[in-house]
């Protein structure tokens, strides 16, 4: 396959002997290979310092007067934290109660009441148990419910409705 574009090569002159190709110097963006290989195990630079080998010391820094100086300290006590009100806990056990007393009488609802406020409180304080204060609120809002199934039923078996 030729192309009839390209014109052929020229054929070199007998008498002359080829050419060596040209080769340029590196560029000194170029770092040039060692000229040796180092065998394992051999210091290649670097940390130069024996990992055994002591640190130096800095000179210790006054921190305390000196003895001849007679002051008092100056001893300020902290003060406890003041402890937060807390009423998850109360929510739980005020919706448990209530709806233990739910499944019995309907005159639980004041107490389910109670144990919705609280849970509400709870809810809105950022330091109380969250899942507490959930399952407080869960099951007051389930007291509240059978309590008022059993006021409707108490008020359609009664005469106090028309």
């Amino acid at each position: 396959m030729s192309d009839e574009r390209m014109p052929p090569p020229a054929a070199p002159a007998a008498d002359e002997p080829p050419a060596a190709p040209a080769v340029e110097a590196a560029s000194p963006d170029v770092v040039l290979a060692p000229t040796d290989t180092a065998l394992p195990g051999v210091h290649r630079g670097g940390f130069r310092r024996e990992l055994t080998q002591p640190l130096p010391v800095a000179p210790p820094l006054a921190v305390h007067p000196d003895p001849d100086e007679a002051a008092a300290p100056d001893v300020r006590w902290i003060p406890p934290a003041p402890v937060l009100p807390r009423s998850a806990g109360w929510s739980l056990l005020f919706g448990s109660l209530a709806l233990v007393l739910a499944c019995f009488v309907g005159w639980g609802f004041p107490v389910g009441v109670i144990g919705v406020v609280l849970a509400v409180l709870a809810l809105r304080r950022p330091w109380e148990k969250r899942e507490t204060a959930l399952w407080g609120l869960g099951l007051s809002i389930a007291s509240l419910a059978y309590s008022a199934g059993w006021l409707w039923w108490a008020a359609s078996q009664g005469a106090l409705s028309g």
